[in-house]
């Protein structure tokens, strides 16, 4: 195959807690992220950059400010050949299809602008589908796309086709769709052929990592993305087809645990990835030179990569077990819903969204609460000192002990007392105290800590000078949300301290 396939795509997710370091705000504009994205790029050497037309606002001029801005860069390292823009696109179940047919004309103006500019074209060529759960909704982007590209109008200038076939990458978000994935794939690869007559050369599947653990946990999402893969490798050699995974990791382990500082745990953990989101935590959160580093490494051993295969019998013993997981997981979460909702309010902004209930927008709910994005869920959870990715574990990690299969889930999860670890070192017993007469679900929690400390073998304490002083400060934050107080200046100051908003 002759397309580069990159190894590290950074995104706009609006995790960070400092100033970008090219900027004197960490509040980022729209207007301001084309320059980010050539810095991630021409700076960073990020070979991806996924520009987001999914619950945020979007700067539709993107091609014409890169290349006006940046051209002698761009005309060196060429879009779509060298470096890549791929557009998230908006998913019709869930925005307005307005955005969705503008985001078609821009893939199409992109094209026809390099093209006459003398630049490698088409610039865009691969597209992002969030909330991906059948092959029906892929193949109706496509033809929605071939339609549009179809129009004929001498003022349009789209006479000369560049993009044959608009390329999908379907974003599995939810942990039975991406345990599922691979049917979903092999359907789409069939319907595929009929429609356009052809064979897709590769795939991308894409698995997110915060939105299933937002909905089912910390270890049910894991487990899902090991079975996903596992799947994934199978198939591309069943059909004679490549597949070269995506994962939407982030920096905190609830959301993935990727740091600048320990690619090679990451890799070692997600064998088989081929391309890694950097998100603005892992961008901005870390000394410059750290982050560099970590993304040479990333893109050096990434597609050194084999998937880890994950045979049919210990699939079933992974698939019985996410449930003990994930049901005093949701429990946990909906009798914290108020708040977490009320603490989300109090996060600083760091990108233009739009609204996410109403006119333009959607939010997530679990069961019959109604949830702020995972970002905000985390932040929120880690700003009173209760890390997500303890809820719900140790009423799972009991069952596999009592059923004789925990060796099973660290043969997959390998790195999973690790996590446990590192989140647990940011646990606040003292506001689990207060928290207990307002919200009696904490007790269970607290007991189910117990059972975590047990199985990883010390106790969840703070230990170094950032984390001791992250605890003053969440019981800071605590108090001061008790008394209707405003809390974000000291969020934004915890935040600093564990190097990631949420």
């Amino acid at each position: 195959m002759k397309r580069k396939i990159p190894s590290t795509m950074a995104s706009q997710h609006p995790d960070h807690a400092s100033i970008p370091y090219w900027h004197d705000s960490a509040f980022i504009t729209v207007q301001q992220e084309h320059r980010e994205t050539y810095l991630a790029f021409s700076d960073l050497d990020i070979q991806e950059y996924k520009w987001d037309w999914e619950g945020k606002l979007v700067d539709e001029s993107v091609i014409e400010r890169l290349l006006g801005e940046y051209y002698d860069y761009f005309k060196e390292n060429q879009l779509g050949k060298e470096c890549f823009l791929t557009f998230r696109l908006p998913n019709p179940k869930a925005e307005t299809e307005f955005r969705l047919a503008r985001a078609f004309l821009n893939l199409l103006s992109a094209s026809a602008l390099t093209k006459k500019v003398g630049l490698h074209s088409p610039p865009l060529f691969e597209v992002i589908l969030p909330m991906t759960e059948s092959a029906s909704e892929m193949i109706a982007i496509q033809e929605a796309f071939k339609e549009i590209s179809e129009l004929k109008h001498e003022l349009y200038r789209f006479d000369e086709k560049t993009i044959d076939t608009l390329e999908l990458i379907p974003l599995f978000e939810q942990v039975s769709t991406i345990i599922n994935s691979d049917a979903i794939l092999e359907e789409y690869i069939n319907r595929y052929k009929k429609q356009f007559k052809k064979t897709p050369i590769y795939l991308r599947p894409y698995v997110a990592r915060s939105d299933p653990a937002l909905n089912s946990g910390l270890v049910p999402t894991v487990l899902a993305i090991k079975i996903a893969f596992s799947r994934y490798a199978a198939l591309a050699k069943k059909l004679n087809i490549p597949m070269y995974p995506i994962i939407g990791t982030a920096s905190l382990p609830f959301r993935g645990g990727l740091t600048p500082d320990n690619p090679e745990q990451f890799i070692d953990e997600y064998r088989g990835v081929r391309t890694v989101l950097i998100q603005s935590a892992f961008r901005y959160d870390y000394e410059k030179d750290v982050v560099k580093k970590g993304i040479q490494k990333l893109n050096t051993l990434l597609p050194k990569g084999h998937v880890q295969s994950v045979p049919a019998k210990d699939e079933k013993i992974l698939i019985n077990l996410i449930p003990y997981f994930e049901k005093n997981y949701k429990l946990t979460v909906e009798r914290l819903a108020p708040l977490i909702n009320g603490l989300a309010a109090q996060l600083p902004k760091r990108r233009e969204r739009v609204q996410h209930i109403g006119l333009f927008g959607y939010s997530r709910g679990m069961g019959k609460v109604t949830l702020p994005r995972a970002i905000g869920f985390t932040a929120a959870l880690y700003s009173i000192g209760i890390p997500p990715e303890l809820m719900g574990t140790g009423s799972g990690i009991e069952k596999a002990l009592e059923l004789g299969q925990i060796e099973t889930i660290e043969k997959y999860y390998k790195y999973i007392k690790h996590d446990l670890i590192r989140a647990g070192r940011y646990l606040n017993k003292e506001n689990l105290d207060k928290l207990i007469k307002d919200y009696p679900v904490i007790k269970s929690f607290k007991k189910r800590i117990k059972i975590l400390e047990s199985y990883v073998g010390e106790k969840f304490t703070p230990e170094t000078f950032e984390e001791k002083e992250h605890q003053i400060l969440t019981s800071k934050i605590y108090d001061a949300f008790r008394k209707g107080e405003k809390t974000t200046e000291l969020i934004v100051r915890a935040a600093i301290l564990r190097r990631s908003l949420g």
